[in-house]
């Protein structure tokens, strides 16, 4: 089977060697790339929780002056690898749901318990931090990082992608996917897509990309990538 991901080459390196060691062939072309963004001092001693709802939001977090056993809930199994490879001790982790990240949050964490810090990327799916403020949470949302859409592609790899198109090709976010129907419309690969399969992160993201005809859509959370190929 031919497989194709969109993340950036670090969020799906180790899926795409699982994927090559399962006899599968596997394509990456990232739509997006991961930018910094300059934030607010934050004084971690105010915080009894840290939310993280992308591994990305560790990847430009200075943990010097954090206390390594402050409560950390995760959205997904790469994300809490990230914030154990840091250091981190105390690690609560849904299952690549945010939804399932919030009941967890009220399951494990009372809201007269402190203030709560959420790091996030400048665009988010699930507006977590306004559903727990109005159960009674105080919770302080800090942007770290932004995505920026990759414009341009290898022209090679494009002719290559034309001569074998992927069987399935996953997208991780509406930002993503935004990005990703751009290259489509840039590189006039709009009517290539009828034998593949989408698989997507949310129904946002399928919905920016419902113009284009695929043979299947689904949708999916973290960690079921392979799942999902036992169901095409």
């Amino acid at each position: 089977m031919h497989i194709l991901f969109t993340r950036p080459l670090e969020d799906c390196n180790e899926l795409i060697l699982k994927f090559s060691k399962l006899g599968h062939k596997v394509s990456h072309m990232p739509v997006i790339q991961i930018e910094k963004i300059e934030h607010e001092k934050i004084n971690f001693i105010d915080y009894k929780a840290i939310i993280f709802t992308s591994a990305n939001a560790l990847k430009f977090l200075d943990t010097k002056l954090i206390d390594k056993k402050i409560i950390c809930f995760c959205v997904g199994s790469a994300t809490e690898k990230k914030a154990l490879s840091l250091g981190f001790q105390n690690v609560i982790t849904a299952e690549g749901n945010v939804r399932n990240l919030e009941e967890l949050i009220l399951q494990n964490f009372n809201s007269s318990h402190g203030k709560m810090l959420y790091l996030s990327g400048e665009i988010i799916s699930n507006d977590i931090n306004k559903n727990l403020v109005s159960q009674g949470y105080n919770v302080k949302r800090v942007v770290n990082y932004t995505s920026k859409p990759n414009r341009q592609l290898d022209e090679k790899f494009i002719e290559k992608l034309r001569l074998n198109m992927p069987d399935v090709v996953y997208v991780y976010s509406q930002n993503s996917a935004l990005s990703f129907l751009k290259l489509i419309n840039s590189y006039k690969l709009n009517d290539f897509w009828m034998n593949t399969n989408l698989m997507c992160i949310s129904e946002k993201s399928s919905s920016v990309l419902n113009k284009i005809k695929w043979k299947k859509i689904f949708i999916f959370s973290p960690g079921e990538e392979e799942f999902l190929l036992y169901k095409i």
